[in-house]
C-alpha cells in the first residue's frame, strides 16, 4: 500500500515537472541560444529535481516549484554559458543560434491585432538571440531572467550568487546591449512581416537592385553562419545596398548551380521567415533557415543559419514546395 503511495507520488512529481518543461525550455533557449544545450539542461534540471524528491530535507525546500526549477536550470545555464565562451570565440565565422522552427500560420491568421503586436515586440527572435551573445555570462542571465520572464532580483541574485543589487545592474547593462543603436529593431507583428517579407521575395524574384533596396532598412544587416561548411562572409554585411546586392548574388549563384530550390515559409524564433533546401556547387546538399527583423515596413535584419550541424533536426522541405515561398 506504501509502495503504491509512492509510486503515485513520483508520477504525480514527474507531470508537474513535465508542464513546466515548456517554460524551462524557454528560459534555456534564451539563455543559451542552443536547442540541443537547452534541451540538455532541461534533463539536467529533471535530474536534480528527482534528487532532491529522493531527499526529504531538500524535498521540503520547494516550495514553489517553478521557481525552483527555474533557479536550478538557470544555474545550470549559467554554467553552460562560462564554459561556451571559449568554444564561441573560436567558432569559424559568424555565429547565429540554433533556429526554433514551427509551422507558419495561414495568410488569412495574420490579423493585426494590437494586443498580438505588443505580446510580438517581447519576443527575442534571431535578432535579440544574437545581440545576447554580446554579453557576459552573468549579464545574460540577469537579463533574460527579470526582462524577459520577470524573476525578482532577490531570485536572480540567488542565482548568481550576488546581491539584488549587483543583480540589478547586471540586468541594466544587458539592457543597453540590446537596445544599442546598432540593434536591428524588431517590432512588426505577423501581418506587416507577411507583406514585408512578400515584397522582399518579389524584389528578389525581379533581380532589380533598386527594388530591393526599397524594402530594407538604411542600416539592415545580414549574418549567415555555415560553422566553416560552406562560403559565407565573415563579417555582417551592413547597409541597404550592400546588402541587396549581397542577397541578389546569393540568389545568382544558387541559379546558377543547377539544382531546384525548394523554400516554405515558417516561424523562425516566432517571427516569420523560411526553411530552404537546395543543391551546393559541389553536390552536397545545402539547407538554409532563413529569420527577418522588420521594423516600421522594411527589413533591418537578415539572418541566414546554413550550418548542417544546427539545421539536421529539421523536417526535410518538400519537392512540390518550389522557390519562392508563399506567404
Amino acid at each position: 500500500m506504501g509502495l503504491r503511495r509512492e509510486e503515485r507520488d513520483v508520477h504525480e512529481r514527474a507531470a508537474e515537472f513535465e508542464a513546466e518543461r515548456g517554460h524551462l525550455l524557454a528560459v534555456a533557449q534564451r539563455m543559451l541560444g542552443s536547442r540541443s544545450e537547452a534541451e540538455d539542461a532541461v534533463q539536467e534540471t529533471w535530474l536534480r529535481y528527482a534528487g532532491a524528491l529522493g531527499d526529504p530535507a531538500a524535498r521540503e525546500q520547494i516550495r514553489d516549484l517553478r521557481g525552483w526549477l527555474t533557479t536550478t536550470c538557470s544555474r545550470i545555464c549559467l554554467d553552460v554559458l562560462r564554459s561556451a565562451r571559449v568554444r564561441r570565440e573560436a567558432y569559424p565565422g559568424q555565429w547565429l543560434p540554433e533556429p526554433v522552427v514551427s509551422a507558419a500560420p495561414a495568410a488569412d491568421g495574420f490579423a493585426p491585432d494590437p494586443a498580438e503586436r505588443a505580446v510580438r515586440a517581447d519576443q527575442l527572435g534571431t535578432a535579440l538571440l544574437v545581440v545576447l551573445e554580446r554579453l557576459t555570462p552573468e549579464q545574460r542571465v540577469a537579463f533574460v531572467l527579470h526582462d524577459v520572464f520577470a524573476v525578482p532580483f532577490a531570485t536572480v541574485a540567488e542565482v548568481l550568487g550576488t546581491t539584488p543589487a549587483a543583480a540589478r545592474q547586471l540586468a541594466s547593462r544587458g539592457r543597453r546591449a540590446v537596445t544599442a543603436p546598432d540593434v536591428p529593431k524588431h517590432t512588426a507583428d505577423l501581418a506587416e512581416q507577411h507583406k514585408v517579407l512578400a515584397a522582399f521575395v518579389a524584389a528578389v524574384e525581379s533581380g532589380e537592385l533598386d527594388r530591393l533596396v526599397e524594402v530594407l532598412a538604411p542600416d539592415v544587416v545580414v549574418i549567415g553562419d555555415s560553422g566553416g561548411h560552406f562560403p559565407a562572409a565573415r563579417r555582417p554585411v551592413v547597409g541597404a545596398e550592400l546588402a541587396g546586392r549581397f542577397i541578389l548574388g546569393l540568389f545568382g549563384q544558387a541559379a546558377r548551380w543547377g539544382g531546384p530550390l525548394h523554400a516554405r515559409p515558417v516561424l523562425v524564433d516566432g517571427t516569420l521567415g523560411w526553411q530552404a533546401e537546395t543543391a551546393f556547387r559541389d553536390g552536397r546538399p545545402l539547407r538554409m533557415v532563413t529569420s527577418f527583423a522588420v521594423h516600421e515596413g522594411r527589413i533591418t535584419g537578415v539572418f541566414n543559419q546554413l550550418n548542417p550541424e544546427k539545421v539536421a533536426h529539421l523536417d526535410g522541405v518538400g519537392a512540390d514546395e518550389d522557390w519562392p515561398p508563399r506567404y
